[in-house]
């Protein structure tokens, strides 16, 4: 499935209880075992409660642990939410949320903030031909730019030639910080690909192939060396971050970066299926509050 539409998305979730039978299913399958009785796939939902219940009595909670406890939303209107994040290539402002929900800015403001939440980084490994590069978010400021500049946040990225990436917000781009998070993510003998900076001129001591572009000299590629793919997604960041959200405080910045980069991780996938099921994936615990 290519496309997830809005007429599908009003078909499947329109009502709370189908969003809710949605979690119970990607959090625990169909046929789930009872953990007292054993029987399989033997749950009836008590909507007003937001449970399941087994006919032996034993009863779960699906919302417990999840984006959602202790939410008095609706969880149609959650779903809805996800869908604006899942169906917008540029991020969803919490002002949108406001609009298209009807609630309170507060209210969107957390539910966008929760719902980051499912875009955490896994703990993949590179490997291959990797682009490495780094960028400073923070708007346009008078003086110096790029290395050294005053008031902006820097981000630092790697990503796998036509496959994954990582990016996180450093305090400063030493390499003193760069190197542990290089070393730890991309595989040894890989081939590594950065421009010309001085931090990166130790990459081959520390057992990759190095090779660099020399953006000083307008050099941008040469013949498979190149940090395009990395410059592009820089520039998909700052495009929207700017559209959309216009200034962030480099407080929550992490979470937009890991956003985007979920986003490029599953370029080509419907995503609100995947986002879904992720809701299951980041509960506090596996299994949610039983009785």
């Amino acid at each position: 499935m290519k496309h997830y539409t809005i007429k599908m998305f009003r078909t499947d979730y329109n009502t709370n209880e189908k969003c809710l039978r949605a979690i119970f299913n990607n959090r625990y399958g169909k046929d789930f075992e009872c953990p007292k009785c054993h029987a399989k796939g033997n749950w009836y939902l008590i909507e007003r409660r937001k449970r399941f219940d087994c006919s032996c009595g034993f009863g779960i909670y699906p919302l417990a642990g999840t984006i959602f406890h202790k939410s008095e939303t609706e969880l149609k209107d959650w779903f809805f939410a996800i869908y604006l994040f899942a169906s917008s290539r540029n991020g969803v402002a919490a002002k949108e949320i406001e609009r298209q929900l009807g609630v309170t800015y507060k209210t969107a403001w957390r539910m966008a903030k929760q719902i980051r939440l499912l875009f955490s980084q896994g703990n993949q490994v590179l490997s291959g031909m990797v682009e490495a590069d780094e960028t400073y978010v923070g708007g346009k400021r008078r003086g110096k730019r790029g290395l050294g500049a005053e008031g902006k946040t820097i981000v630092f990225g790697m990503t796998e030639r036509k496959g994954k990436m990582k990016a996180q917000v450093v305090p400063n781009a030493k390499r003193a910080t760069i190197f542990p998070i290089l070393n730890s993510t991309i595989k040894k003998n890989s081939t590594v690909l950065t421009d010309e900076l001085h931090i990166y001129q130790t990459v081959a001591e520390h057992g990759y192939n190095h090779d660099t572009v020399k953006h000083k000299i307008y050099e941008y590629v040469r013949g498979k060396v190149h940090t395009n793919s990395i410059e592009g997604f820089w520039s998909q960041l700052k495009r929207s971050l700017d559209g959309t959200h216009h200034a962030i405080s480099p407080k929550f910045l992490q979470q937009y970066v890991d956003e985007f980069v979920w986003r490029y991780n599953n370029r080509g996938e419907t995503l609100f299926p995947l986002l879904v099921a992720e809701v299951a994936k980041r509960c506090v615990s596996g299994v949610g509050k039983m009785i």
